[in-house]
């Protein structure tokens, strides 16, 4: 009775091992990953492959997950460095990237520290992309000059399974020298362009008079050419009248302007004498035949 006693229970007890045994196998070869992670797998020290998001099986006791890293996005902590523009002012330039992971066994096997190596490299691409500009233009085209460091950091992290997805300058400090002398820059600069606008002014102003003259010259000169011409056209028909009808048609003129002044003389007001010169009866003797004449 005793000896059946023992039997059963050294077999319950290889079945409770066995079924550990099992539990233990189910345990370590089903891996849960997340979804914002991805395990790297070995297998006795060499990569066996990479586990995404969700169940996953391995072989027990011969895989290993090796590494669980996040491939959710990253930013690395805001760092400053030195750099000298190409005019040689010293600036401190204050930089920000993010990036993520995209493929975990070339990161794991080829960089040891992610974040100090990144650092490094913008660091430097910082340096070199400041050094071919002068200041004005690190100041003014700083988003031209964000994305070509973003551009050369993702070409040098490529080989590391890294995604870089923005990189940030945050700020470009001077020194209290720079800065005192850029500001007196400055307000030479505004005195300067006073200056030029006051003259542009006083320019425009004389511009506008010398137009105003010259409108004035040739608003005048078109009235002297219109009395002219007036002129030259009564001209021309005394002279025609001349040719039609010979030296009387002259006469008749020269004796009508005679009694024109005479009329006008003897009507004006407080006139009591009236002055006849010697050949007027015969300017209205010769006016008056002239006119039967035509008549």
């Amino acid at each position: 009775m005793e000896e059946l006693l023992l039997t059963l229970v050294q077999e319950n007890l290889v079945i409770l091992l066995l079924a550990g045994f099992i539990l233990l196998c189910v345990f370590l070869g089903i891996r849960i990953v997340p979804q914002s992670e991805k395990h790297v797998v070995e297998r006795f020290g060499r990569l066996r492959a990479v586990l995404g998001p969700g169940i996953n099986f391995i072989v027990p006791f011969l895989d290993r997950v090796a590494h669980q890293v996040s491939i959710l996005e990253r930013q690395l902590p805001n760092d400053s460095q030195d750099a000298i523009t190409s005019d040689n002012v010293l600036v401190q330039v204050e930089t920000s990237v993010f990036y993520r992971i995209l493929e975990p066994e070339r990161t794991v096997y080829r960089i040891r520290d992610v974040d100090g190596a990144i650092a490094t490299t913008v660091a430097g691409i910082v340096r070199a992309e400041i050094g071919k500009m002068e200041l004005d233009e690190v100041q003014s085209n700083r988003s031209q000059l964000i994305s070509q460091i973003k551009l050369l950091v993702e070409d040098a992290v490529d080989d590391w399974g890294i995604e870089v997805t923005r990189a940030e300058i945050l700020d470009v400090n001077l020194d209290a020298a720079t800065r005192e002398a850029m500001l007196q820059q400055l307000n030479a600069e505004r005195a300067r362009r006073a200056q030029v606008t006051e003259a542009e002014g006083q320019k425009r102003a004389v511009e506008l008079a010398a137009d105003a003259e010259l409108y004035a010259a040739e608003q005048e000169a078109k009235a002297r050419r219109v009395l002219a011409d007036a002129e030259a056209y009564a001209t021309s028909a005394v002279a025609r009248a001349i040719q039609d009808n010979g030296l009387e048609a002259a006469q008749y003129q020269v004796a009508l302007k005679q009694v024109e002044a005479l009329t006008a003389v003897g009507s004006s007001q407080g006139t009591q004498t009236v002055i006849v010169p010697a050949d007027a009866v015969d300017a209205f003797t010769n006016a008056f035949h002239m006119l039967k004449g035509r008549g």
